[in-house]
């Protein structure tokens, strides 16, 4: 075996963050020109990537990577009401759609993601029974991940809905249709007797439609 040149240039330098507060973020430069390549190959981008980084670009494992999504830039814990939850920071639509998606698929609950508007940043949470199954999931016992990450998420398994917490039932959904004759009523009190909802959720939604909250019907994909 050839020994190792140590005059060889390191294949990349992290930076001393020794002097810096302990939230100073840490520095990796990567100078090999061939590595760079296969890490962009991989899906991450040249320059800043908050906004534009996506999941990997070839075949991985979702668990472990979204584990480690979660371990960088997410949470996991109670709340202050004792309440288990999952949650991630990040300013990629892609990563949160991503979590979205995947989070639906473990634990049977949807989440939809939208932008902060202080700061544009997307918060995605997870909570109650979909946080202790998606916490469960990610974190399997002997996987790779940061040690109070793991704790954490092996405390939430103790976790049981008190007897006098309901279950909320899943929304339901608004359809191009009914915007459409929210909108021709233009009545939130009229327009509930027809559409079968309540006069709170009509106001709410025309109140949305009419400000731009929610893309109006004529402005999506038509009825199929």
């Amino acid at each position: 075996m050839a020994e190792h040149d140590t005059n060889a240039p390191p294949l990349f330098e992290l930076g001393d963050v020794s002097p810096a507060p302990p939230t100073a973020p840490a520095i990796w430069t990567l100078c090999d020109r061939e590595a760079r390549a296969t890490v962009n190959g991989l899906g991450l981008p040249y320059g800043r990537k908050s906004r534009k980084i996506t999941p990997p670009r070839v075949e991985f494992s979702r668990r472990d990577y979204l584990r480690g999504v979660i371990d960088a830039d997410g949470s996991v814990g109670h709340t202050g009401q004792g309440l288990p939850f999952v949650s991630l920071t990040t300013a990629s639509a892609a990563v949160g759609a991503y979590l979205c998606r995947y989070a639906k698929a473990v634990t049977g609950s949807a989440r939809q993601i939208g932008r902060n508007a202080r700061d544009g940043i997307y918060n995605v949470v997870c909570t109650k029974e979909a946080a202790v199954r998606l916490a469960g999931h990610l974190y399997y016992p002997g996987c790779l991940s940061l040690a109070r990450k793991q704790t954490s998420a092996t405390a939430l398994a103790s976790w049981e809905r008190p007897a006098d917490m309901p279950v909320r039932s899943p929304g339901r959904r608004w359809k191009p249709w009914e915007d459409r004759a929210l909108l021709a009523h233009d009545d939130a009190a009229s327009a509930a007797a027809e559409l079968g909802r309540s006069a709170a959720s009509c106001s709410v939604r025309l109140w949305r439609l009419k400000t731009g909250k929610v893309r109006r019907p004529e402005d999506g994909p038509a009825d199929t």
